[in-house]
This record gives C-alpha cells, structure tokens and sequence, in this order.
C-alpha cells in the first residue's frame, strides 16, 4: 500500500534513511512500528530535502492522532540533510487490518 516517490533519480540511499526513522516510530497502544501497521501511505522526498508524509490513523478517533505526526516528522528531520517534513493525515482509504505487514501480524499474532 505504502508508495515511496521521489522526484530525482539516484535516491534510493535517501529513501531507505528516511523509512528507517519512520520505522522507529511507533502507535503508543501497539507494539508495531507505523510502517509494518500500514500506516505509511505515502513519502516523497524532494530535490530541495523536504520530505512530504501521507499517513493515516488505525481509527479516526486515534489517542495518538495528536502525537504520531509530530513524532514522524521528528524522526524524518533527524536524517541528515532533510530540512523539513510535512505529515499530512488521510482517512482515505480507510485502515484495515489486511495493511499490516506480514510480520507485524505475527508480532500481534494475527497469523
């Protein structure tokens, strides 16, 4: 579901520190990073640095909806030269549980 662009060829280095600090950051009440949840729907970085985040939530109604941007945009700015990310939240599509990585619904033991 997650689609990683970017906008200049040769990036692949840039992608991967930039999901690697997404990864680090996790729902506070599921022990799953965001990006095995299926949170992630989108990153684009750009040839200026910045970093643009499309992103949902496991329910509209989320405890963490305050605190989850803030924390990506903080792990994504601790990549050295990004210069600024915005995270912006989307429920569309909606969350399903048929998001989570493999992995992680082992983690949940869902598999």
């Amino acid at each position: 579901m997650m689609e990683v662009v970017t906008n200049e060829s040769g990036r692949t280095e840039m992608d991967a520190l930039v999901m690697n600090a997404i990864r680090t950051v996790f729902d506070p009440e599921i022990p799953v990073n965001i990006v095995d949840l299926g949170l992630i729907y989108e990153v684009t970085i750009n040839p200026d640095f910045t970093v643009y985040v499309r992103m949902t939530l496991t329910a509209p109604n989320c405890p963490a909806a305050g605190q989850l941007p803030g924390d990506v945009r903080n792990a994504i700015l601790g990549v050295e030269d990004i210069v600024d990310a915005n995270v912006e939240i989307t429920f569309d599509p909606p969350y399903t549980m048929e998001m989570m990585s493999d992995e992680a619904k082992l983690d949940l033991g869902f598999l």
